[in-house]
């Protein structure tokens, strides 16, 4: 006896496909890094636009050497 399910196989047309992965985006990012006798200075900007809306996000750290 096979215990094995079933599985069936679609065709996808490039719509659907796109949806399903994640569909289309562009995006960018940047940095700053400074570094002083006293501190360590990082900051990040990343921004991603896709058809869904618009994603951005920022972050700053800092460390005392």
């Amino acid at each position: 006896m096979n215990l094995a399910s079933r599985v069936e196989t679609a065709q996808m047309s490039d719509d659907d496909l796109d949806r399903v992965s994640g569909g289309l985006a562009v995006g960018g990012s940047g940095g700053l890094h400074i570094e002083t006798p006293i501190a360590d200075l990082c900051a990040d900007l990343v921004a991603v636009a896709s058809p869904e809306g618009l994603t951005a996000g920022a972050g700053v750290s800092a460390a005392t050497l």
